[in-house]
């Protein structure tokens, strides 16, 4: 230690030292340390928002000196989110996972009115339409705030959106006092979680603030996505094996069929497409010769049902008939009439 830093912590009063080295404790007794911003935020409302985090989180409240310095003494992870301590600065000590807290803290924020010569966190916009006022000065206020204002069915009305202030934006006394009454409430009182370092990572807000719902559509979008990447390359997978094993089971049973090939699987279906391909056959024959299939074909063909175009079809709707089995043996007898 050189002798200009010797005499320098000779000179640092006890009660800075015993804060350091409790913000140091905690540091290393913590899986996760956030560092948060407390600017505007009465002294009473900090007491609540501490008891609120009892069991989830330490909020400790010292002066940025103190924890720059108890981070300089921190390991080399540590002291990298030194450079998120700025203006009001308060630490946070949890064992929560980074985007648990970053949700509970988020949550716990409170809608709280503007303050004049406060700058706007967001663009503040008046909307159109009635108010709760009654006739009276307030339309002059309103219009001199630069909110376009009336009187309609003996009520004040705004009579056009306006946004009176915009991000960033420095709000004078007037129109805050409007907002107030107008019961707008621009600023989030709260604990700002600046970021939050856990396990050699830093998270910064920007990455906390997570859509669940747009995060868990992407999610199964994803897994869809694989699903059917797997099963279009016919890739096995635990998730995917049984709709590829079906899959397979289908296209081989398609090809079998279209290659007539016979066997116990499929010997129906391919009867059906032979007494098909039969009936067909002779309907064509008998359309040329008379004598040119037997009886019982005609038969068959005279008890079939005759195709209906589509306009007779739509005006005329037949009732359903029982659907019958053709049974194999039959399909076997009407080849045997045709070429027997």
């Amino acid at each position: 230690m050189s002798t200009e830093l010797a005499h320098h912590s000779i000179h640092i009063p006890k009660w800075k030292k015993d804060e350091i080295e409790d913000i140091k404790r905690l540091i290393t007794s913590h899986s996760s340390v956030g560092i948060v911003g407390i600017h505007g935020i009465p002294s009473n409302q900090l007491q609540l928002m501490r008891k609120s985090l009892r069991g989830i989180a330490d909020l400790k409240m010292c002066r940025n000196s103190l924890i720059d310095r108890a981070l300089a003494e921190s390991s080399d992870e540590v002291k990298q989110i030194n450079k998120y301590v700025e203006d009001q600065t308060a630490l946070l000590f949890t064992n929560e996972n980074p985007f648990k807290l970053f949700k509970i803290l988020d949550k716990g924020k409170k809608s709280a009115p503007i303050k004049g010569g406060a700058v706007s966190p967001k663009d503040i916009i008046v909307e159109k339409g009635p108010t709760s006022f009654p006739p009276g000065p307030i339309v002059g206020e309103l219009t001199g705030a630069g909110i376009a204002a009336g009187i309609e069915g003996g009520k004040v009305v705004i009579r056009q959106t306006k946004t009176v202030a915009k991000k960033g934006d420095v709000v004078d006394a007037k129109l805050a006092s409007i907002l107030s009454r107008l019961e707008i409430h621009p600023i989030e009182l709260g604990l700002d979680l600046r970021a939050v370092y856990e396990n050699g990572t830093i998270y910064e807000s920007s990455i906390l603030s997570v859509d669940e719902s747009i995060y868990t559509n992407n999610l199964m979008l994803a897994v869809q996505r694989a699903f059917n990447l797997s099963v279009n390359s016919a890739y096995p997978a635990k998730a995917t094996i049984s709709t590829l094993l079906t899959k397979a089971a289908s296209q081989s049973r398609n090809l079998a069929i279209n290659a007539d090939l016979i066997i116990p699987e499929i010997i129906d279906v391919l009867l059906g497409k032979a007494n098909a391909q039969m009936m067909s056959i002779a309907k064509l024959a008998l359309e040329k010769d008379a004598n040119s299939v037997s009886n019982k074909i005609k038969e068959k063909l005279a008890a079939a049902p005759v195709a209906k175009k589509p306009e007779a079809a739509k005006a005329q709707a037949a009732p359903a008939e029982e659907k019958k089995e053709v049974k194999q043996e039959d399909i076997a007898a009407g080849l045997g009439s045709l070429f027997g």
